[in-house]
């Protein structure tokens, strides 16, 4: 089955004098994981809240395949989001809030056990919500955007009170969610969240578009770091004086800047510099996107992906 994409063209949104999303476009691709990126306050659930119909957009659109969300028959059967984990009647059982939306939804209410087992709360079927850790409202969010059976997933933070178990836990689930064929969109604040799990990055910041590619040339801006131990320090610092390299000294060792392990290791072999460790520490992404979400006026590159296979001023996320 083949399941439509999500475009966001010209969105904007204004509280007031308070310009929350400001001219926004990209696309997310069937098939793929594509993480929402941006600090906190930089519009990302305003973003999705409009994608669902719950804000009006004041300018742009927001489109599910080819048509807005509102327009869509039995949205909750195309459509799984997840925005907010504590939104349940504390009062009722895990399975008491999902048998209560199936009727809405659409689907036999043998549905509902069966999305409880699927996120591991089958165990906590029948306990009240009230008595739910975080990490348990997370999982019986993901359970209600399932409920479904959809073809696009939307979660927003939905690593928030996760263990590092069920973090684990959750990016497996994402990944065979896009190997279905379906449209992931996952919003976080932290990228090493879901450094793992993305093929794709959506980065907006003061609500514009900073930077939209795959994952891989996202990383492909960031500067590698090899950590390199020596008994020869000597030999080495010559070294990497010879070849430019931009180096740091360590309590053990040396960190070198902006070449791979690779390159490293053949420029020692060569020069008969004897090396005790030699690892390729990665790419600083980190610094990238506190870069990229620093200023408002980064510049934007748009990115379509593969070909295809409201709330108060001053609470704007």
């Amino acid at each position: 089955m083949e399941f439509p994409a999500i475009t966001i063209d010209g969105l904007t949104k204004r509280f007031g004098g308070l310009t929350a999303v400001d001219d926004l476009s990209f696309t997310v691709a069937p098939g793929r994981v594509t993480g929402f990126l941006g600090p906190n306050g930089s519009g990302k659930t305003t973003t999705l809240r409009m994608l669902l119909g719950l804000v009006e957009p004041t300018a742009g659109r927001a489109l599910i395949g080819d048509r807005p969300f509102r327009q869509i028959p039995q949205p909750a059967q195309q459509v799984g989001a997840a925005l907010e984990a504590s939104s349940f009647h504390p009062g009722r059982t895990g399975l008491g809030h999902l048998k209560a939306l199936a009727p809405q939804v659409g689907v036999p209410t043998s549905r509902c056990r069966e999305v409880l087992e699927f996120v591991g709360l089958s165990q906590a079927a029948d306990r009240r919500v009230g008595g739910y850790s975080m990490g348990m409202r997370q999982r019986l969010g993901l359970a209600t955007a399932l409920l479904g059976d959809p073809g696009i997933i939307l979660l927003d933070e939905p690593a928030n009170g996760l263990d590092p178990q069920g973090i684990v836990w959750l990016r497996g689930l994402l990944r065979s969610l896009a190997r279905e064929g379906r449209t992931v969109l996952v919003s976080s604040h932290v990228l090493a969240e879901v450094r793992s799990t993305v093929d794709d990055v959506v980065v907006i910041g003061n609500g514009k578009l900073v930077r939209a590619s795959t994952l891989a040339d996202f990383e492909a801006l960031a500067e590698h770091v090899v950590a390199v131990r020596t008994p020869a320090r000597a030999s080495f610092a010559a070294l990497a004086g010879e070849r430019g390299w931009r180096m740091e000294d360590t309590h053990d060792g040396f960190r070198v800047h902006g070449v791979t392990a690779a390159t490293v290791g053949a420029a020692a072999f060569t020069a008969g510099v004897e090396l005790h460790q030699l690892a390729d520490v990665g790419a600083d992404l980190e610094a990238v996107f506190l870069h990229l979400t620093r200023s408002s006026d980064a510049p934007t590159s748009s990115f379509a992906g593969p070909p295809p296979a409201g709330p108060a001023t001053g609470d704007v996320r």
